[in-house]
């Protein structure tokens, strides 16, 4: 897509918005299938992904272990924004690169030392940008789609997170 076709994209989605909010809220859903061992099969609408744990760590390394995608999906969605919000505002971008870093401590995920979250205890990205608009002009794109992007948001915020749990036992097997 052109900028100004992703600009073009944007005003259309604010406007039936701002006319009907309610198109702009819904329900994302994913669905994820033990395969075997750790492998799991990912399904989101027509996407197909493979998720599983390196050899090391009791996989096949059938795919990439759910950090890698938690990454790229924080690091993805910054460069996205960083693409959308630069061709709205009209800024040129002639590169970006995004690069995630997760400080994590095994001790907590294998059980190991309880006193130590299994998740990850930082993150940090550093975003390399090239452009020959002025600096001021690509910070100020940059902050305005860092505060519009729904990731970054949601690993800074805590998310209500609820869990059902449906358990069918096997009877005489």
């Amino acid at each position: 897509m052109s900028e100004r076709d992703i600009k073009a994209s944007i005003e259309s989605k604010q406007k039936i918005i701002a006319r009907r909010p309610e198109f702009g809220r819904g329900t994302a859903t994913t669905r994820v299938k033990l395969r075997g061992g750790t492998a799991c099969d990912i399904e989101d609408g027509d996407w197909k992904l493979v998720a599983d744990e390196s050899p090391g760590d009791g996989g096949e390394g059938l795919g990439p272990d759910p950090g890698v995608y938690g990454r790229a999906a924080l690091g993805s969605c910054l460069a996205m924004g960083y693409a959308m919000w630069a061709a709205y505002r009209g800024v040129p971008l002639d590169s970006v690169e995004v690069v995630v870093e997760a400080d994590y401590d095994a001790g907590g995920l294998f059980g190991v030392d309880d006193s130590v979250p299994p998740g990850w205890g930082a993150m940090r990205y550093t975003v390399d940008i090239s452009s020959p608009a002025p600096e001021a002009d690509v910070r100020a794109m940059v902050d305005y789609a860092d505060r519009h992007s729904s990731l970054l948001d949601g690993f800074q915020r805590a998310v209500p997170i609820t869990a059902t749990i449906n358990i069918t036992q096997k009877i005489g097997a």
